[in-house]
């Protein structure tokens, strides 16, 4: 039963080490040239920008929020857990180092530079 119980930590720790190495590390850099796309809505937020069509959609402000909730964000839009057109289509265009990329540099507070 021991080895069995090894095993299975074992198993669990290389799952976990395997998801973690296919995610790319995100470069602010890049991403603050790809959030062009981005901008029109999300830095419009600051006055409370939102969408009337075809629902109600708010824009929330990007910059200082961690870049694992950005990211997690932008997989259920592309999922389909989160519902959205916009997001929908615009999270199924990008690649995984893509978002690794807007998520890094909207986790840059606004107040910091990126280069």
């Amino acid at each position: 039963m021991k080895h069995h119980s090894i095993g299975l930590i074992l198993m669990t720790f290389f799952l976990a080490a395997s998801a973690q190495a296919q995610t790319p590390a995100g470069n602010a850099a890049a991403g603050k040239y790809e959030s062009s796309m981005c901008e029109g809505c999300h830095n419009a937020a600051h006055g409370g920008f939102k969408t009337d069509f075809p629902e109600v959609y708010r824009a929330p402000k990007l910059n200082g929020q961690s870049a694992a909730y950005i990211a997690q964000c932008l997989e259920d839009y592309r999922s389909g857990a989160r519902r959205n057109p916009t997001m929908k289509a615009v999270a199924d265009i990008l690649t995984p180092q893509q978002i690794a990329n807007l998520s890094a540099y909207y986790a840059v507070p606004k107040n910091q530079s990126v280069k």
